[in-house]
């Protein structure tokens, strides 16, 4: 990826149960040790968060249940290392324990200026791109870059 852009993400989920329910205890009670683990790592540049240092209270969907979590990194290959060889990878493959499977796009990566700290309203028009029209430059997942390699070992959608 040049170095005149960064790539932001976007990642929406609904819980299975209320925050608090004891069976989302896996989710929430590393919650701060993942996002600490991501602002540590190489290429990350931004995180969004609320007064709590996580984003769990912000609802900007119409479903008041839907969580998000948006960041930015230097590339799309400092994000795949975060996402797929460090112990986030562990609570990733667990989100069936405490999120649906959602029947459209859940997650949506696109490029920013070095710089750029996007909005909630530029993340949902960009997912919402990629819900209509599939993978672009504009809006894309993983499946849309060949040159990512864990994600391919991993097969996943």
């Amino acid at each position: 990826m040049m170095t005149s852009a960064h790539i932001a993400q976007l990642n929406i989920g609904r819980p299975l149960h209320a925050l608090d329910d004891p069976r989302m205890d896996g989710f929430m009670d590393n919650l701060d040790r993942v996002n600490a683990l991501a602002e540590r790592s190489p290429g990350f540049v931004w995180r969004l968060k609320d007064e709590s240092n996580n984003a769990t209270a912000l609802r900007p969907f119409d479903d008041p249940k839907m969580l998000v979590n948006m960041s930015v990194w230097e590339s799309v290959e400092m994000l795949e290392r975060f996402v797929w060889a460090t112990v986030h990878k562990q609570f990733y493959n667990r989100k069936g324990e405490w999120f649906e499977k959602l029947a459209t796009p859940h997650f949506v990566m696109w490029p920013v200026a070095v710089g750029h700290i996007p909005n909630l309203d530029e993340a949902k028009a960009r997912l919402e791109c990629l819900s209509r029209h599939g993978d672009s430059d504009v809006a894309f997942g993983w499946g849309h870059l060949p040159h990512i390699k864990l994600w391919m070992s991993r097969k996943c959608g």
